[in-house]
């Protein structure tokens, strides 16, 4: 948090810097970090053309379902952010009340065990690729309204082989971590249409 009162155009650099390394801060974090009203914040983001989180989202999403090989962009949950082949993918995931239980708006483990494990699906370059195993700790509950941001990152390849470490957060508090292992099916496994003989 931002103890000293910034002139505007102090504060207004700092905005900047701040969603430069993580565009995915609401405007409440935001007015929390700077100390200062989240109507404050949405006008020095209007005097520096930022847009507000949903856009800046949908800019950093648009494009990347093209490279997604392992799974079509509907069989992903939550929505790609960004992506390296065969090293990395990002994807962000926002809890809405069906996802919850209704008596304590706690999101259902599933949904965010989906985003990871799809996640390390979609960050491996091949036509299908397969979960063998996981392993999954949760960290804290997420609630309706929380932005789930997961990162895969592939940390080891042997043969067909991958080993893809998954960390999901809210904001900068971690909320899931998992370690996936990954199977490349070769083509010559898949099963055979009846209808293309």
């Amino acid at each position: 948090m931002v103890k000293a009162v910034l002139k505007k155009s102090e504060r207004q650099q700092v905005l900047e810097k701040y969603l430069a390394n993580n565009p995915f801060l609401t405007d409440e974090k935001l007015a929390q970090i700077l100390g200062v009203s989240i109507q404050t914040v949405r006008l020095d983001r209007g005097e520096l053309n930022i847009p507000e989180l949903r856009q800046r989202l949908k800019e950093i999403a648009r494009g990347n379902d093209r490279e997604l090989r392992s799974l079509s962009s509907d069989e992903l949950v939550g929505e790609l952010i960004e992506m390296e082949a065969d090293q990395y993918a990002s994807s962000h995931l926002s809890i809405s009340e069906d996802m919850a239980f209704q008596k304590t708006k706690i999101a259902r483990g599933h949904h965010l065990f989906a985003q990871a494990n799809s996640l390390a699906v979609a960050a491996i370059d091949a036509e299908v690729v397969l979960t063998g195993t996981a392993r999954v700790s949760f960290k804290r509950p997420v609630y309706i309204g929380e932005l789930v941001v997961a990162r895969a990152v592939v940390k080891r390849k042997k043969g067909q082989k991958y080993l893809v470490r998954v960390i999901s957060q809210v904001f900068d508090e971690i909320v899931l971590e998992g370690d996936f292992l990954v199977f490349v099916m070769s083509k010559e496994v898949w099963p055979v249409d009846e209808n293309s003989c």
